[in-house]
């Protein structure tokens, strides 16, 4: 594990603590709400999202690759329960610890910025997602409405990719997902009040893996 990593780790909270009471957390409740039965969280870092999965969740899979992340995340189920059976996994996003067809929902919530390779971790997801089975997301992305601050995510782009453990300013998410085969359902863009102005156009939504 890298410094960087470890440090990005442990100032990570507190540096969306303001647009988390602003706007995440509710954006995060509205999502996961209607979950139930076998759900994959995709890059789960410190457990933002823990609080907000329902009671019909059967099995909860948590999987976080970076070591530091993944110690917060297993204190923070040290001290809130959230009342449902959790897994933790050490894992990539491109190498999910489940079978083939066996999650009713992948969820991804501000990690599509960071991974490596996009396509391959949503082709990851629909391995695992049952025919018909939802990736929910919640991510920032590129400013494609707003040609000046998309400027300065590019222009930006390399040395906050440095600075916040592989984070990318500029990623079309949305139509990254489409590519990969998933049909979209209702898609939200919003800004997120208290962010960053470079990370402040998110999309949310859902979409179903092929029948």
């Amino acid at each position: 594990m890298s410094l960087r990593d470890a440090l990005f780790a442990r100032v990570y909270d507190r540096a969306v603590a303001p647009a988390e009471e602003a706007c995440f957390q509710d954006w995060r409740a509205d999502l996961l709400a209607g979950l139930s039965g076998t759900v994959v969280e995709v890059g789960a870092g410190t457990g933002a999202n823990l609080s907000h999965y329902p009671a019909a969740v059967e099995r909860l899979v948590l999987t976080e690759p970076t070591p530091a992340m993944l110690r917060q995340l297993r204190d923070h189920l040290d001290r809130v329960d959230p009342g449902i059976d959790v897994e933790v996994h050490r894992a990539s996003a491109s190498s999910l610890p489940v079978g083939d067809d066996e999650a009713d929902a992948v969820v991804t919530t501000l990690v599509l910025c960071s991974v490596p390779d996009q396509a391959a971790v949503l082709a990851e997801a629909r391995r695992v997602l049952r025919p018909g089975g939802r990736l929910l997301f919640l991510e920032h992305v590129a400013a494609e409405d707003r040609p000046d601050r998309l400027k300065w995510q590019r222009r930006l782009d390399r040395p906050w990719s440095f600075a916040c453990a592989g984070c990318h300013l500029t990623r079309r998410t949305e139509a990254a997902i489409a590519g990969a085969g998933f049909a979209l359902g209702e898609v939200t863009h919003e800004s997120a009040r208290k962010a960053s102005p470079l990370v402040r156009p998110t999309i949310r939504g859902t979409a179903t893996a092929p029948a």
